[in-house]
């Protein structure tokens, strides 16, 4: 394959040094969920840890790096799992953490970065508003600034669960990867091409947040003046050049996708998976619901990434409308 920023021999390094608590996720096909989509189905399940998401394999190896280097502090901007994640990993090792993230971010996602005692500073804007923000602070206080996608351990640290993908003797033929900054899409497309270039790498973004899914296609960054999902996860307008980059090396298909597929793809992991996820997590059966021609007959499987969400949002949501069963 051709080179990117990754590489495989640091990525299966990394399993040393993240907390085993984030390691070897479930993985199981969900045969309540192919009726409805008409195709097998596997999930991989990245919400069962203390962060509820798989934000903390890329976070436990920058605090553990901060840590052995005498470091004492680290600034991140977060939607509100790299936070979470952050604050988890910097906690364990006496690390100083500040998360910056828009005051409209998810609120349980805020309680919860605070919670673990990290200093919290909201901004009036979006995520690439906390961003800047994030980068200032880092440059006046003279600390690490942790940018997600664009530093490679959080990339390499998402690609720990291709690693164990691949290690489960896959019958699968594509994964479906919910696409934001990158790192996620990145780090698992990374191990398929390298080690099982057989499956097909799809990554999902909204519709309402089609930035570097549009980058993707017309290989050069695009941006967007704002986003409109519900999918704050991944809601960025700015990409990074070297992410996708990355990307336009490890990715077969970059796909959109409506909100009312989100919605539905969330009611059905509530219903036959018995799995409350928040919208990032559903991209992926959404891909499914849209274009079922595609992938019927295949064996999908789709990574659940994340399950932080607001309860009265996710109820409003989720319980607006029955489920129509097919």
């Amino acid at each position: 394959m051709q080179e990117t920023r990754l590489d495989t021999g640091r990525i299966r390094a990394a399993r040393r040094v993240i907390d085993p608590v984030f390691l070897d996720t479930p993985l199981y096909r969900c045969e309540a969920l192919e009726p409805a989509l008409g195709c097998a189905v596997s999930i991989k399940l990245e919400t069962a840890n203390p962060v509820r998401s798989f934000k903390a394999r890329g976070t436990e190896l920058v605090a553990t790096q901060l840590a052995d280097r005498g470091s004492r502090a680290v600034v991140c901007a977060s939607a509100g799992n790299l936070g979470q994640a952050l604050a988890w990993s910097g906690r364990g090792r006496g690390l100083d953490v500040t998360v910056v993230a828009s005051r409209f971010a998810t609120a349980a996602k805020l309680d919860r970065i605070r919670a673990l005692g990290a200093k919290l500073e909201l901004v009036d804007g979006d995520h690439e508003l906390a961003r800047e923000r994030a980068a200032a602070i880092a440059r006046y206080d003279g600390i690490r600034l942790l940018e997600d996608s664009l530093d490679l351990e959080t990339c390499e640290g998402a690609a720990t669960i291709g690693m164990e993908l691949v290690d489960a003797a896959p019958s699968f033929d594509t994964v479906l990867i919910a696409l934001g900054g990158g790192a996620l899409a990145t780090g698992v497309g990374h191990v398929m091409k390298a080690l099982a270039p057989e499956v097909q790498v799809i990554c999902v973004q909204p519709l309402g947040a089609p930035a570097l899914t549009h980058s993707w296609h017309q290989r050069c960054v695009v941006t967007t003046d704002s986003t409109d999902t519900i999918a704050d996860g991944v809601a960025g307008r700015y990409p990074i050049p070297a992410v996708l980059d990355d990307l336009l090396v490890v990715a077969d298909d970059a796909v959109l996708v409506r909100e009312t597929s989100i919605i539905t793809g969330m009611r059905l992991l509530l219903e036959h998976a018995g799995l409350v996820v928040e919208p990032s997590a559903a991209l992926g059966i959404a891909a499914i619901l849209e274009d079922p021609d595609r992938f019927a007959g295949r064996h999908v499987v789709t990574i659940v990434c994340g399950s932080n969400v607001d309860l009265d949002a996710y109820h409003r949501w989720v319980g607006a409308t029955p489920l129509h069963r097919p």
